[in-house]
């Protein structure tokens, strides 16, 4: 482990908590791309996409708040089959970003070509038959699927003890069940929500609250720590700690996802724009531009027609509303919230309040 004298700039480092989760994601799939191999070498191609999209240097984010929150019940750091059950999160991460993708119409995720794109230039390349294009909506599907499937699996064959498992399933099955409707929330705002109504903002806020605040940071702490047999109050502080400070990662992401450097964040410059995302960002921007200008956004919001010279037509709209300063004071707000519950909370562990302190600090300021 790594030691405290010698603790890396970046917090999810501590106790080689990247590393660890790695090691068990590679040993997991070299298990899962032998089973693909040996049903089918038409499989290999599917074995390859899927090991590629997991290794490929992801944050680790939530298996980190994860092991953190089973730290911070008292687990201890060389506890056996935490780093599987933490690396179980990734893999729940990858099935929701290959659908995502597809849903978004995203030409790439990290820099590479998403699931989708991937098995349409497989197809394209192979000179099969039929539509490429669902031919690759297809893929992505199905192999999202398999990723959700062999998260349960790696959860609950982590090798920690069957109790502790089973008292933190109920908390894992939750923030499953809530980031699927936060997401089919996400998709039914483009089409069914009205911008100008006064009920846009609270819509804006559901999703942000159940595709992303819970899951990312809220749930990974409680399911760790429920694993390492946290009791009620614990659960409920880190809770009050999680949630408000998942809202202010998730409006980072807003704002990178408008305003974000494409070498930072491996998406196109304005990709929320192109995919007509209805954040909290774009609702409070309906609000504070001209009647003019705010139907302009709204209409031309996830075009599928919109020019690179558009992309920057809209953000220059975003930018001139005033949303990114309301909402870069909401994430101090947020912040001030969530570091006083940490404060508050009772810890079994004096490490972890450090360490969960500088992964707040990195999940809303995003330097890695």
């Amino acid at each position: 482990m790594t030691s405290s004298s010698t603790r890396p700039a970046n917090p999810i480092d501590v106790e080689d908590v990247r590393t660890r989760v790695n090691t068990a994601l590679a040993a997991f799939m070299d298990g899962q791309c032998a089973l693909l191999g040996a049903i089918s070498p038409q499989l290999v191609p599917a074995a390859d996409a899927l090991r590629d999209f997991l290794l490929d240097g992801g944050k680790r984010l939530r298996p980190a708040f994860c092991y953190w929150g089973w730290r911070a019940a008292g687990g201890p750091a060389d506890g056996e089959g935490i780093a599987n059950a933490a690396a179980a999160l990734e893999l729940l991460q990858a099935s929701a970003l290959v659908h995502d993708d597809l849903m978004d119409r995203s030409d790439t995720r990290r820099g590479l070509p998403s699931i989708h794109r991937r098995f349409e230039a497989l197809h394209r390349d192979s000179g099969w038959r039929g539509d490429r294009e669902q031919y690759g909506a297809s893929a992505a599907v199905l192999l999202g699927d398999l990723l959700l499937i062999w998260c349960d699996e790696l959860f609950l064959r982590s090798g920690l003890e069957p109790a502790a498992v089973l008292a933190a399933k109920p908390a894992f099955d939750l923030m499953r069940t809530e980031v699927m409707l936060g997401q089919y929330l996400d998709v039914l705002e483009p089409v069914a929500g009205d911008s100008a109504d006064e009920g846009a903002l609270d819509r804006a806020q559901t999703v942000l609250h159940y595709k992303s605040a819970k899951y990312t940071i809220e749930r990974p702490l409680q399911v760790g720590a429920l694993l390492a047999g946290a009791g009620p109050e614990l659960v409920r502080a880190l809770g009050a700690f999680g949630l408000p400070l998942g809202e202010a990662f998730q409006l980072r992401d807003d704002l990178l996802g408008v305003f974000g450097d494409p070498a930072v964040t491996g998406k196109p410059a304005g990709d929320d724009l192109r995919e007509g995302k209805r954040t909290l960002l774009v609702a409070h921007a309906m609000r504070g531009l001209p009647a003019a200008d705010a139907r302009h956004l709204d209409r031309r919001l996830g075009a599928p027609d919109l020019a690179p010279e558009e992309v920057e037509g809209l953000r220059g709209l975003v930018a001139r509303s005033g949303a990114p300063e309301l909402v870069e004071h909401r994430i101090e707000e947020l912040m001030r919230q969530s570091l006083a519950a940490l404060e508050a909370a009772p810890l079994a562990d004096g490490q972890a309040r450090g360490v969960l302190l500088a992964l707040a600090e990195a999940a809303t300021v995003r330097k890695y």
